[in-house]
């Protein structure tokens, strides 16, 4: 296994343990829990799933794999914090999204090469991409896997 492969690998399966302790726990979690505020003053369990949803779905577009499937998420919410008011999708829905997107990331990720790992992502230009090569595709994936990770201990605080 040559070090790109090596590389990937590592962090495609810590992409992979996340996103597979993260739908257990969702999995887990009744609808009225995952409407809990995660701490007083704080995200829904709700509004969480919605975001990771709408973060990865992102994902697609940003490493130059395809569109987003659920686009409107975005607005709901990455621009928009929990207690905007938006109508929010159901939460029946959110979980088959959840399973949607990953699905459909896993089959794409399997298509990118070792090398296709290391290339640029599209919210950066080729010229800031040659002063900074580390903005790649892999990055975007070992970024997301952190805020996932981050997430994941929020989301944690609502299994009683």
């Amino acid at each position: 296994m040559t070090t790109p492969q090596l590389i990937v690998k590592m962090n495609l399966d810590a992409w992979n343990s996340h996103v597979s302790r993260t739908g257990k726990l969702i999995n887990s979690l009744s609808d009225e829990e995952l409407a809990q505020e995660t701490a007083p003053g704080r995200n829904t369990g709700t509004y969480l799933l919605g975001h990771l949803v709408a973060v990865h779905d992102a994902m697609i577009p940003l490493m130059n794999l395809g569109n987003k499937s659920y686009p409107l998420l975005e607005d709901i919410f990455i621009k928009n914090p929990d207690n905007s008011g938006m109508e929010k999708p159901p939460v029946h829905d959110l979980r088959n999204y959840w399973a949607e997107v990953h699905t459909n990331l896993a089959s794409l990720f399997q298509k990118i090469t070792p090398d296709e790992w290391f290339t640029k992502h599209t919210a950066v230009g080729a010229e800031d991409f040659e002063k900074e090569p580390h903005r790649n595709k892999l990055n975007i994936l070992i970024s997301r896997t952190n805020h996932l990770g981050y997430h994941l201990g929020q989301l944690a605080y609502l299994k009683k």
